[in-house]
């Protein structure tokens, strides 16, 4: 077994959809980045990278690259779990957890897992999405930024 680390985070801006794990979520800000900047799947993809040894999401999915300006990160972490499946390894589960003051995540939570657990081809019940707040405290206390911490464990596949 194998564990890999992922967290990102990105600033909230006016004029930008709002989009984690995968679901466009309302409100008045979205997150700047050069993909949808989706700071949940990026953290995650970060995490199953770390788990097979192949570097981080910037080196397979350059900033500077136009095949990635505006691309879905959905379709990242599906390029990710093809990584992972050609390194002769099976995702075995991810953990994770979004920093944000708000919005509220609970009426998106199952279809952010529904997303993460088709894109990596594992089961819903393997994919753990927590939400916890800064209570004030710094950028994303501010809620200039949301963050998230990934956790991925995979094994070797049979």
């Amino acid at each position: 077994m194998r564990i890999g680390f992922g967290y990102d985070i990105h600033r909230l801006v006016e004029g930008r959809r709002l989009i984690l794990g995968g679901v466009e979520i309302p409100y008045i800000k979205g997150l700047d980045g050069y993909s949808d900047a989706d700071v949940l799947l990026h953290a995650v993809c970060d995490a199953l990278l770390g788990a097979a040894g192949k570097d981080d999401i910037g080196i397979h999915f350059p900033n500077n690259d136009p095949e990635f300006k505006g691309i879905s990160s959905v379709e990242l972490l599906k390029r990710v779990a093809a990584i992972v499946v050609r390194e002769g390894l099976k995702i075995v589960n991810v953990d994770s957890t979004l920093v944000l003051e708000e919005p509220k995540l609970m009426p998106f939570k199952k279809r952010m897992r529904d997303n993460i657990s088709q894109a990596l081809g594992i089961p819903e019940a393997s994919v753990n999405i927590k939400a916890t707040t800064q209570e004030g405290v710094g950028a994303i206390g501010r809620g200039e930024a949301i963050a998230a911490y990934a956790v991925a464990s995979v094994e070797r596949a049979k």
